[in-house]
């Protein structure tokens, strides 16, 4: 059993040998990776030494005192925290082999192709169909994808498409891994409230995925795709950040640096939203916790939700404490940033981007019912779409 002070020890060794100050930053994070320093969790070869996962953190700190580069984390997001675990999961050792490599040294970007124009809160209502061209070969989609972050950028995607629509929603959806620069793939902007296009809907005509690219069983994308969704809950709520970190740290910064600005009512507000976001950092921490000993269950969930409700109960706050100050906003240039920024930039852009956490990575209303069902245990609420075949339903 790999214990702290080997991987200090191994940590350190790679420091000596491929100094941070003198090693090209991809040949760094190649021989980190090949090391077994990426994720100490994962099995030997694939970027880990099956270590446990709470061991992480003892590399990462060493590297950090060391200035080691890291693999820009914030513009591979998609791919550490969504594809990688559920490739790990349910790929085969080809496809482990082909891609987790590439996907940690970000020299392949990944993006999500879930979300449809008419299936967002209900993801399993999905039209995109993917049909097989023959026996065992091609398949063959056609549909739209929407809310498609970092697709601009993306060389791969996760897809899940419908295969049979001759059965339950749940059961006749398989899950695909998409080349994006095939023919037929199509990528717009969608310009944000914000002003810029971070988000995109994806066309995809006659797009030829190989079966070779199926991860799962057919019919089983349903399944496969809990993984992923899982996981980018936590990836969204659950990230690692220090005592008044995050969104809470600038209002605290304002507050301190502009007391002109404070009221009685704006400190008592200030102090319950300090307080909710500490209470939510601690409970972060204790979700990393389990994770160390298994997958992430429902309770990414609960984090997810509170992450969205901070963000926004915050930035609120922060536009009414700076006043007339709050309501300007500093550029409204058309970008597609290649990364999520949460708290950068000023005031109003936070206001503005937070109104999306509520929406992405499942919406507030249907977390809510992951939690009721599936961590309190609550009856679950009635459907009468269960048992009924996908081309029956009402669209």
């Amino acid at each position: 059993m790999t214990d702290a002070a080997e991987l200090r020890a191994r940590t350190r060794a790679l420091l000596e040998a491929h100094p941070p100050a003198t090693t090209d930053r991809a040949d760094f994070l190649a021989a980190r990776f090949d090391a077994g320093l990426a994720w100490v969790h994962y099995p030997v070869g694939l970027g880990g030494l099956d270590a446990p996962r709470s061991l992480q953190a003892v590399v990462d700190a060493e590297l950090a005192a060391a200035g080691a580069p890291d693999n820009d984390p914030r513009r591979i997001g998609i791919g550490l925290g969504m594809a990688a675990p559920t490739i790990l999961a349910y790929g085969t050792e080809e496809q482990k082999r082909r891609f987790l490599r590439p996907l940690w040294l970000g020299e392949e970007v990944w993006c999500q192709l879930f979300s449809e124009p008419g299936a967002g809160s209900d993801l399993a209502a999905l039209a995109t169909r993917a049909v097989r061209d023959g026996d065992g070969g091609d398949w063959v989609v056609n549909g739209q994808k929407v809310w498609t972050s970092s697709a601009h950028v993306a060389r791969w995607a996760i897809l899940i498409a419908r295969t049979d629509p001759d059965v339950p929603k749940h059961r006749g959806i398989t899950y695909f891994l998409c080349d994006m620069t095939d023919p037929g793939v199509e990528v717009r902007p969608l310009r944000q409230i914000t002003g810029e296009a971070e988000f995109n809907e994806v066309f995809l005509t006659d797009v030829r995925i190989p079966d070779a690219h199926r991860l799962g069983e057919v019919g089983e994308g349903w399944k496969v795709a809990q993984t992923t969704l899982n996981n980018e809950r936590v990836a969204i709520g659950g990230a690692r950040i220090p005592r008044e970190g995050g969104m809470i740290a600038t209002v605290a910064r304002t507050w301190r640096d502009r007391p002109e600005l404070r009221t009685h009512d704006l400190h008592q507000r200030l102090l319950d939203l300090w307080v909710d976001a500490e209470v939510a950092r601690l409970t972060g921490e204790r979700l990393r916790q389990q994770l160390a000993v298994g997958q992430p269950g429902p309770e990414g969930s609960g984090m997810k939700l509170a992450f969205a409700r901070l963000n926004q109960q915050i930035s609120g706050l922060e536009v009414e404490l700076l006043a007339e100050e709050g309501l300007l906003y500093g550029d409204w240039t058309m970008r597609r940033p290649e990364h999520v920024d949460f708290t950068g930039r000023d005031a109003g852009y936070r206001y503005l981007r937070s109104k999306g956490n509520s929406i992405e990575g499942g919406t507030s209303e249907v977390l809510l019912n992951i939690v009721a069902e599936r961590v309190l245990g609550l009856p679950a609420e009635p459907r009468n779409d269960k048992d009924v075949a996908w081309k029956d339903l009402a669209r």
